[in-house]
């Protein structure tokens, strides 16, 4: 599992994906621990005074007037997480909850917090148990934090509310702490305000979906590399002499894979035999364009990422010379905007290659491919409904592409007057992920079949590398009428697993 160190200055996105999806265990460093304690004496002191100071001794939002005594301010920050912890809908994934935590747990160490080093400790035992609390689908509005997603979290360190244990099952917090050892926190001044306002929870599914997307870039290049060849087309197109003039890094990059996919290929070149074309379709020709775009959006979201991961969002914030001051840092209008960019992106980069597909099983425009790349055309029907159940997929991308960021609903009495949406957007973009893996999967299917149905034309070898994989995986090759969904779902798990890039990349080297 391996071990991931926290300390002062943020994380990477290597460890909010280690934690959330390799179970990897978390310490805390002793330089995050003299932090936490520093900040929390400046929040004691704070808290001993009369004047009344933001998160420490007043009320929250709207109530923010109220000035708290010292004896209902433990009630008030255990109010403030149970009352907050209002979602509904159905349970997030278990990745999504794990990365929500420590990248929570990643600002509390920050030592801008007032947090104290045994909450964090709970914080961080609760990850390594495997303890996964129950947070549900609505309730963030991507502002004043992931709110109820971080409070349904909070809610568990209090030994309340219902959590999943290591083996899946549900049970009440209190019990999972107890069968761990772990002594549920009794918050202090302003530690359940800490514990719920950040932008984590979308911040982590950002993270997660670049992991995703990087694979799944790199294969829709492979797929296109493919689809090119099976229609014999020209891979002119993708001299790096001519991307070197538009000089866009990802369309440079995607260029280069197809070429290093294509490289040997017997079957490229010959748009000139029989029916000449003076130049192949856009959705083959512009591939490098798209995705390019696509990939450059990507760096931009990472750049965003990087900056989050190393922030301490939080509010009031507590800074080196003692003071406790409120700000704005927990809008999530920047990680809302790029899950957004991303969505549109995907929903590009489906759409040309469903329009791929259907090219291939148009005989019309397949240059010598049999109807829907059908055994016995009439008799057959070969691959007509995987290419609906594609468009279906991209049909979806489309709606999901809409940006949640562009919309706001006021909240709090107007206090929270405008809000981001952040966590909406990074919701559907998951979706969105997770259908551009099967259009790349449906692709990935086609275009294998009517490559090894050019026969006497040899592919690429990076291509019969992709075919002989694929097949071992389970996923057959031409030939009669069969039950066709075991066949897309092998395909599915061949692009999503990696084995893809696994197969072509021995032979092509590592793609960019």
């Amino acid at each position: 599992m391996g071990t991931v160190a926290l300390g002062t200055s943020g994380t990477t996105a290597a460890d909010v994906v280690a934690v959330a999806r390799g179970n990897a265990r978390i310490e805390l460093t002793e330089e995050a621990r003299s932090a936490l304690a520093a900040s929390r004496e400046i929040v004691d002191a704070l808290a001993a005074k009369p004047d009344p100071v933001y998160g420490v001794s007043t009320g929250f939002g709207a109530l923010a007037s109220r000035h708290i005594g010292p004896d209902l301010r433990a009630q008030l920050q255990r109010n403030i997480v149970r009352s907050h912890a209002a979602g509904m809908g159905p349970r997030v994934e278990r990745e999504v909850v794990r990365a929500l935590m420590f990248l929570r747990l990643k600002t509390v160490c920050s030592g801008h917090t007032g947090v104290r080093p045994e909450v964090a400790q709970t914080m961080a035992d609760v990850l390594n148990a495997g303890i996964t609390p129950v947070v549900h689908e609505y309730g963030s509005l991507g502002c004043s934090g992931d709110l109820a997603p971080l409070s349904h979290c909070a809610l568990t360190l209090m030994g309340e509310g219902d959590a999943e244990g290591p083996d899946g099952e549900l049970r009440p917090a209190g019990e999972l702490l107890a069968a761990h050892g772990i002594t549920p926190v009794e918050l202090r001044e302003k530690e359940g305000l800490a514990l719920l306002n950040g932008t984590d929870g979308m911040l982590g599914m950002l993270v997660m979906a670049l992991a995703d997307l990087e694979n799944l870039y790199k294969s829709a290049d492979v797929t296109a590399a493919l689809t090119l060849e099976a229609l014999l087309g020209t891979d002119k197109v993708l001299a790096p002499e001519l991307h070197a003039i538009r000089p866009h890094p990802g369309q440079a990059a995607s260029a280069a894979n197809m070429l290093a996919v294509l490289a040997g290929s017997g079957l490229t070149g010959h748009h000139q035999d029989d029916a000449p074309r003076v130049q192949d379709a856009y959705s083959v020709r512009c591939a490098p364009q798209v995705a390019g775009a696509g990939r450059d959006t990507m760096t931009h979201a990472r750049t965003v990422a990087e900056r989050e991961l190393a922030a301490a969002v939080d509010n009031p914030v507590v800074l080196p010379d003692g003071r406790v001051e409120s700000n704005g840092n927990f809008h999530g209008a920047p990680v809302a905007y790029v899950l957004d960019f991303l969505a549109i992106a995907a929903a590009d980069l489906g759409s040309i290659a469903e329009r791929r597909t259907d090219r291939l099983l148009d005989k019309n425009r397949s240059h010598g491919l049999p109807p829907f790349l059908a055994d016995d055309a009439g008799v057959d029907s070969g691959l007509m409904i995987a290419q609906y159940t594609q468009a279906a997929l991209v049909s979806e991308m489309k709606r999901l592409a809409v940006p949640a960021s562009a919309d706001s609903i006021p909240s709090s009495a107007m206090q929270e007057d405008h809000v981001s949406m952040g966590w909406s957007a990074a919701r559907k973009l998951r979706t969105a992920v997770d259908n551009l893996t099967r259009i790349v999967a449906i692709e990935l299917y086609a275009a294998t079949r009517a490559v090894e149905l050019r026969e006497g034309l040899t592919p690429a070898p990076a291509t019969r590398a992709v075919i002989e994989a694929v097949r071992k995986a389970g996923v057959e090759g031409p030939g009669p009428d069969r039950f066709l969904a075991p066949d897309l779902a092998a395909a599915d798990a061949f692009v999503r697993s990696g084995a893809l890039l696994a197969a072509v990349e021995p032979v092509t080297g590592p793609l960019a």
